[in-house]
């Protein structure tokens, strides 16, 4: 019997396919998804869902699947095949959609799958997740019969969009990598189509066993192959995807990694020259350095939970143009339509460096000298994990410690902060550190070590982000 409590997380459904996640539990879940979406629609019109696939091997049999569970539960299903996940996003809206799923395992190892979900045009996760789960134990019942399938085509129009207002600047040599991911049926096209950008593209070929790289931008070790073909191109930009495109990650001229926080200073301080006094949302992962200079450009910063549903969530709250986080989730509601994309934030950082004779690294040499660590992940079973963190937290509050708890803690001290908080996805805790030299790193570490230790968690060895 499936955990369902194990494969139904905060942000999305995962687990391993064929155990865990099998076409029969999907096909009940497209059931169980079709009579929700119905009951909370207030259209009189058929009901439309829109389901798309990454290129895992495990993918068209569970989109298959899924798609007949979406009709026998009463919806008009377009199937979109192969694509990105923010072309899904794109296609929800393009087909005025109720709803939309992607199957895609994301940046997992090869053997897991998932469904990412909206509807009425925003994430579902947390309760409403949990609410999917009920339901689906307790029995999916299809209707009598089933409603249609079709196909529908969209990269086209997604392409055509993401592409509509890109301001051409000076020339410049660029290397994206797909790392065999679904971004490799759009990139090949997209960089054609950029004017005044030349370059290859590594790894467009699809392949669900990733062959050359695990499709994760934020591994320092995934990125040697973009920054090997970057010399050999004299190339000055170099951007990854992860596996279904959402998240981006990018190497400067010097093959240096610009951390997702780093690129939102970037497409804030461009924001903000435009919207003065805009809310700019940044995950609790997120350098001090973005929250400063949101505020010296005349932004307002806002630090928030990490997960990619809570940040789209909080910008329609706050009306922000801008969200990100340190993964490379990057969220634009500036001139775009507020999801994360990482194949359009590929656009508007080539715009961006494009646009003046500065370099990447050299639009970045004002920032303070900071001292990070990477994002550290500990293992802690799920079971006990939330039960430490609170620990934790109330140990902090009786030593009158100066901390965040917006998600997990944040510790501030006169040198810099570290983070603890808890995995929606994987059963661990994430820290991360950063302060104002390498000293006082390691005093931080020291801290955090300590405080870990009396939970009987090893913080593990790491070095300088």
């Amino acid at each position: 019997m499936v955990n369902l409590a194990h494969i139904f997380r905060e942000y999305d459904i995962r687990g391993v396919a064929g155990s865990e996640l099998s076409e029969s539990l999907v096909r009940d879940l497209g059931i169980v998804f079709a009579a929700h979406v119905q009951e909370l629609r207030s259209r009189s019109e058929p009901m439309t869902i829109v389901i798309g696939r990454d290129g895992r091997h495990s993918s068209p049999s569970l989109a298959k699947a899924l798609a007949e569970g979406l009709a026998y539960g009463g919806a008009i299903v377009i199937d979109c095949g192969l694509l990105p996940t923010p072309a899904l996003y794109f296609a929800n809206h393009h087909f005025n959609a109720d709803a939309a799923i992607m199957l895609t395992g994301s940046h997992n190892p090869p053997e897991y799958n998932g469904l990412k979900m909206v509807r009425d045009g925003r994430s579902v996760y947390g309760q409403e997740i949990q609410l999917l789960r009920q339901r689906l134990q307790n029995g999916a019942v299809p209707l009598p019969e089933a409603a249609e399938i079709r196909s529908g085509r969209v990269l086209e129009r997604y392409l055509q969009r993401i592409l509509a207002d890109y301001s051409p600047g000076r020339s410049i040599q660029v290397v994206l990598d797909c790392g065999n991911g679904a971004t490799g049926v759009v990139a090949p096209e997209l960089l054609n189509r950029l004017p005044g950008v030349a370059g290859e593209v590594l790894y467009a070929e699809v392949d669900g066993n990733f062959p050359n790289h695990h499709p994760d931008p934020t591994i320092p070790a995934n990125l040697q192959a973009l920054w090997h073909h970057m010399q050999e191109t004299d190339a000055e930009l170099g951007i990854a995807f992860d596996g279904d495109g959402d998240r981006i990650g990018a190497l400067d001229e010097k093959g240096k990694i610009v951390w997702g926080d780093r690129l939102m200073i970037l497409f804030a301080r461009q924001i903000l020259a435009k919207q003065p006094g805009a809310t700019i949302i940044g995950d609790v992962k997120c350098s001090q350095l973005l929250f400063d200079a949101v505020a010296e450009a005349g932004g307002e910063p806002l630090m928030w939970k990490t997960g990619h549903s809570l940040v789209k969530t909080k910008m329609r709250e706050t009306a922000a143009p801008l969200g990100g986080e340190m993964s490379g989730h990057l969220f634009f509601a500036d001139r775009y339509l507020g999801y994360d994309d990482a194949l359009y934030a590929a656009v508007r950082l080539i715009e961006l460096v494009a646009s003046g004779p500065e370099t990447l690294s050299e639009r970045l040499r004002n920032l303070p000298e900071s001292f990070s660590s990477p994002e550290l992940r500990l293992e802690c079973p799920d079971d006990r994990k939330f039960q430490v963190m609170e620990r934790i937290r109330l140990k902090l509050e009786a030593q009158g410690s100066s901390f965040s708890a917006i998600d997990g803690v944040r510790v501030h001290t006169p040198q810099g902060w570290w983070l603890l908080r808890v995995s929606n996805t994987q059963p661990a805790l994430v820290a991360r550190m950063e302060a104002t030299s390498r000293e006082h790193l390691q005093l931080l570490a020291q801290e955090l070590a300590a405080i870990l230790a009396d939970e009987k968690i090893l913080l593990p060895e790491w070095q300088e982000a």
